[in-house]
């Protein structure tokens, strides 16, 4: 049984999560303007294989990589994938927070497959949500809001391979191990951004600074979802999915810090539908 203990602590875990994804979102931003992604995300998946592998390895063994519906967990592992490099590719150009709130419609589209593909029922709310959240997306990306037009269609594409790493969680949440899923997570990026390299090249070679800034951008994501994981444990799903859309308001504070780049007001009522469509898709969740 839960406590209230457990539940203050699973809330404080996702705070922090989404602290430490919002340092990584800005540190991406800095790396991405000087170093190729591919080189980025190398280190970033290869670090967590690693931490994956050490911490889950000697009790697990061989159960950390086997799957019953392989090609559906590669798919999920491929699509978490691309959506970094989409990541990564939309930071080069669009300040920290609107590329964060864009990447949070994600629920919504989560909610609209799950109709379509898994059979379930759409509410009022749940309509109410979408569009808010497209109004959102709207509001943020709208002509003369001085965003560039390739960045805000690499975070739809971004959302787009999201919904498919979400939906498919979801459906093989019902065969699979949650440290095989992690595992082969980690193996496909790793497998394809190390190959990107070696046939890309790595392009400019990072100075002693920047390298670190590379492995703390890799520790900071392992760590972010390490924490995620955990909280989940402590309190339901219900109360903790609100506490992510922290995520947009760290991302705008870092930003701004960082960058001097800060959303203007339509921006702000954006991310403000956004947010809104997202707690209203919880809500529904949890009813």
């Amino acid at each position: 049984m839960q406590t209230e203990g457990d539940a203050l602590k699973g809330v404080a875990m996702v705070a922090v999560a989404t602290l430490l994804f919002a340092a990584g979102d800005t540190m991406g931003k800095h790396l991405a303007l000087l170093y190729a992604t591919t080189l980025i995300l190398a280190a970033r998946y290869a670090l967590n294989l690693a931490f994956v592998a050490a911490t889950m390895a000697p009790r697990h063994r061989g159960a950390i990589w086997r799957t019953r519906r392989t090609w559906l967990v590669l798919v999920r592992g491929l699509s978490l994938a691309l959506a970094s490099v989409t990541m990564l590719l939309a930071l080069r150009v669009m300040p920290v927070a609107e590329t964060v709130a864009i990447m949070y419609i994600t629920p919504v589209l989560v909610m609209l497959a799950s109709a379509r593909f898994l059979g379930e029922r759409i509410s009022p709310i749940g309509w109410l949500g979408a569009i808010l959240g497209f109004s959102g997306v709207l509001l943020i990306a709208r002509p003369g809001s001085g965003l560039d037009p390739g960045g805000v269609g690499l975070m739809l594409v971004n959302a787009f391979l999201g919904t498919v790493y979400h939906v498919l969680t979801r459906v093989l949440s019902r065969t699979e191990t949650t440290m095989a899923l992690m595992f082969h997570t980690a193996l496909v990026g790793t497998v394809l951004f190390l190959a990107a390299v070696v046939v890309l090249g790595p392009g400019p070679l990072p100075g002693v600074l920047d390298l670190g800034l590379i492995l703390a951008l890799a520790a900071l994501s392992t760590l972010g979802h390490l924490l995620l994981t955990s909280a989940y444990r402590e309190a339901p799903a219900s109360l903790l999915a609100p506490v992510n859309y922290l995520h947009i308001a760290f991302a705008t504070v870092l930003g701004w810090a960082a960058f001097a780049q800060i959303p203007d007001a339509p921006g702000f009522t954006g991310m403000a539908l956004i947010a809104s469509a997202g707690l209203l898709a919880a809500w529904r969740a949890s009813r």
